[in-house]
């Protein structure tokens, strides 16, 4: 080379780098030449800061989406669950794609995806607001419907440009029954222990902004050991395969991967594989994703194992209505812990009972029920007619009473109500002495 122009690139009067020109013949640069150079120069240098900032916008709107989805599902006694978030291939922007699992009171957990409509950083903020909400939503033992009433007007205050898909799912451990609601999401899907794989047959609600309230629960009983499967668009539907079509695609795979191997002639039956659902959520996407396929948009998958709590660890008591209902409650706690090996917490327990079902006598509706459950924690639950909720006081020096949920917070590690079909339900929950906490398989 014979020439050369060194010319500085300067963007947001900052030197950025340098741009060479060289050429293999001697030339002389006229003030044309350097006005042109320069300016090239100067193009080169906007175009390689936007560049810049543009990767660094993307990386932090990633980092921030990922900051939002949970960084690991808790470890709950009712279902085993793993869960998985798919990128889009094609396109920069990031989705609005969630899920999470939730434990709620009396070993039920709470199964929950949804998808913000939309690509980009606004929309990845919108995902992280509705996860919230939800959570906070689920603290008050909302049952599915009005929790999607809530969160549709939280959505609909958002504006009018902004809409989501959301499933909510409650499994209960005890009664095998799964109850849902969804507000403009793809069906739930359950997969029982032999294979088969089937959607329940219900009708969506609109999406959250664009609904009308009310939603609709929905209830089904799933056996132990069956698979509870809650996705995004993003894996069933593509530019090329139709929702439908990739439901369809779906069901094939879970039974496929589900579905118990073939016994050799003349061998007895084995029980069922559990399968690890870890394992099913990446064969799931090998099967519906390839490798080599370009998406659009990002996908979510979650999928519990169910399990049943034995029923030899629930006892459940109609209570006589007035004031013996406090002593009977004691007399069957106390005969049912020193069953379960739990008379460590015989005291306490027949404290917090007494309370509880004390405070039905004089504030509820009777006949008072008293159920006891023995998981993770022991859980005490006493259920009565009423609305009414329950809140504690601050009880001056003099006052007669006023102070049994203080007593009862004191000596429970955790207590709440939730509201139940015919009145409510008021919950606390101790920990197990270490030598008789129960294996969780």
């Amino acid at each position: 080379m014979n020439a050369w122009a060194f010319l500085p690139l300067i963007a947001s009067d900052q030197q950025i780098g340098y741009c060479v020109v060289s050429f293999a013949r001697p030339r002389h640069f006229s003030e044309e030449d350097r006005s042109l150079l320069i300016a090239l120069s100067g193009l080169v240098a906007q175009a390689l800061e936007r560049a810049r900032l543009y990767d660094a916008e993307h990386t932090r709107a990633q980092e921030l989406q990922r900051g939002l989805l949970p960084r690991t599902l808790p470890a709950v006694p009712a279902v085993a669950a793993e869960a998985r978030y798919l990128p889009a291939t094609e396109g920069v922007q990031v989705g609005g794609d969630w899920y999470d699992l939730i434990p709620l009171s009396g070993e039920r957990v709470a199964l929950v995806i949804g998808d913000v409509m939309g690509h980009g950083l606004s929309e990845a903020a919108t995902m992280g607001r509705l996860r919230t909400a939800v959570h906070t939503l689920a603290d008050l033992e909302l049952p599915p419907d009005e929790l999607l009433t809530h969160l549709n007007e939280l959505v609909g205050d958002l504006g009018d440009d902004f809409y989501a898909t959301c499933l909510y799912t409650v499994y209960d451990p005890v009664t095998n029954r799964c109850a849902f609601a969804s507000a403009g999401h793809p069906p739930l899907a359950i997969v029982h222990p032999d294979g088969t794989a089937h959607f329940p047959h219900v009708d969506a609600d609109p999406p959250l902004g664009a609904a009308s309230p009310p939603f609709e629960t929905h209830e089904v009983r799933v056996p132990e050991g069956s698979h509870l499967v809650l996705y995004t668009d993003g894996l069933v539907e593509s530019s090329t395969v139709d929702i439908d079509e990739g439901m369809d695609r779906l069901a094939q795979a879970l039974s496929r991967v589900v579905a118990p191997p073939p016994e050799p002639p003349g061998t007895e039956s084995a029980p069922t594989t559990l399968h690890d659902p870890g394992r099913l959520c990446d064969a799931l996407i090998s099967a519906l994703v390839p490798e080599q396929a370009a998406t659009h948009d990002d996908a979510a998958l979650l999928i519990a194992r169910t399990r049943s709590l034995a029923p030899g660890r629930v006892v459940c008591w109609a209570l006589p209505d007035g004031p013996i209902a406090a002593a009977e409650a004691r007399r069957r706690v106390t005969g049912q812990l020193s069953a379960w090996h739990l008379d460590e917490l015989s005291m306490t327990t027949e404290l917090l009972v007494s309370e509880l079902v004390g405070n039905v006598v004089r504030h509820a509706k009777g006949p008072p029920r008293l159920r006891l459950l023995y998981g993770r924690t022991l859980i005490c639950e006493v259920s009565d007619g009423s609305l009414t909720t329950p809140r504690i006081r601050r009880a001056a020096e003099t006052d007669e009473g006023g102070r049994g949920l203080q007593l009862v917070a004191a000596l429970s590690d955790r207590w709440g109500m939730r509201y139940t079909a015919t009145g409510k339900c008021i919950w606390t929950e101790q920990a197990l002495p270490a030598p008789s906490r129960p294996a969780v398989t």
